[in-house]
């Protein structure tokens, strides 16, 4: 991708929420997503986020916007406060489209806006017998929702969306993980209905990031699959760990797609080596153009707002090591 080099330093979206904020509070939400802004632009990120700061987790920006769910008192294995589908979802209007807009007004680095992919919500949420006849048909539902909102996030001025299904990684392994209430075969139909815009304006690029780490061994045939089934500009992929099958999936990428690598491990504060960091960046180089590649922390840093990985302090060195590795690949193209 020609312009790849825009969008170099990446992250996921979530930041750790400052300790001024008052949840539900739009004035101090607003307040804290400007000093986001800045805070983002001084690191020299090439994208810049709401750090998800209005949402109690990365799944508030579909679950807070539509109806047809309710949230239980059951926490998932995941540590998820669990929700489920009584009826199929309706939006009432935008989901993020006005707060995005603000967000692009604030900056002229690259707005970007993480949502959670309908496939991953339809496989979480789906209960038989309260309502909706399939995961299947839930998660075509949401797809309706979420491609078009991507459509209106695209004419409010944001460059980069991505789509977070924490569950697909774990099926491309040789000894797949079950996948929630769909099957990977409809996964992939799902997120794929969610991707496809009928045209990309110049600069848009649409990522999904399959899970936060690598499965034991890879199955090519099926991470294929995966790339292959969903149209996504992006594959943003966890590379943090030095396991052969980070570097297996790298491989597995269709010539020429956009990838971003997860580079630094967001759930610990100890800082990566760079040497250790490039040493498994460069022989990418061998199956991969890394003039199509960026860079990133593995994860989200708050995915859940209560539940924050990292200390603020701890997460703002991760991100200036994350800027200073595109640094020792690319120089100083940003």
């Amino acid at each position: 991708m020609a312009d790849t080099f825009n969008y170099r330093i990446d992250h996921h979206g979530s930041l750790v929420r400052p300790a001024g904020l008052v949840p539900g509070d739009p004035e101090s939400v607003a307040a804290a997503v400007r000093e986001a802004v800045v805070y983002q632009r001084g690191l020299r990120c090439t994208v810049v986020t709401d750090g998800d700061f209005p949402r109690e987790d990365f799944r508030g920006a579909v679950l807070d916007g539509v109806t047809g769910f309710r949230r239980t008192d059951e926490t998932a294995p995941d540590g998820l406060v669990r929700w489920v589908a009584e009826s199929l979802p309706k939006a009432g209007g935008p989901l993020l489209g006005d707060r995005a807009a603000q967000l692009a007004e604030q900056t002229v680095i690259a707005p970007k806006v993480s949502l959670p992919s309908p496939a991953y919500l339809a496989a979480t949420t789906y209960q038989p017998g309260l309502g909706v006849s399939s995961a299947r048909e839930l998660g075509e539902a949401l797809a309706e929702i979420v491609q078009a909102e991507i459509a209106l996030l695209v004419t409010q001025g944001v460059r980069l969306i991505q789509l977070n299904n924490p569950l697909l990684l774990a099926q491309t392994g040789t000894e797949p993980a079950p996948g929630g209430a769909l099957s990977f075969e409809d996964a992939l139909a799902v997120d794929a209905l969610a991707v496809r815009l009928d045209e990309r304006p110049e600069g848009v690029r649409i990522g999904v990031a399959p899970g936060w780490a690598a499965p034991a061994a890879v199955d090519r045939a099926r991470a294929e699959r995966m790339y292959a089934a969903i149209p996504a500009d992006r594959w943003v992929l966890p590379f943090d760990q030095g396991a052969a099958a980070e570097t297996d999936l790298v491989r597995a990428l269709p010539e020429e797609r956009d990838f971003c690598l997860g580079v630094v491990d967001a759930t610990r504060p100890e800082l990566e080596d760079i040497d250790t960091v490039m040493s498994r960046i460069d022989p990418l180089e061998e199956f991969v153009d890394l003039e199509d590649a960026a860079v990133a922390p593995s994860r989200g840093f708050a995915d859940v707002a209560a539940r924050p990985l990292l200390t603020a302090e701890d997460q703002r060195r991760k991100l200036v090591l994350v800027e200073t590795i595109a640094r020792y690949c690319w120089g100083n193209e940003f």
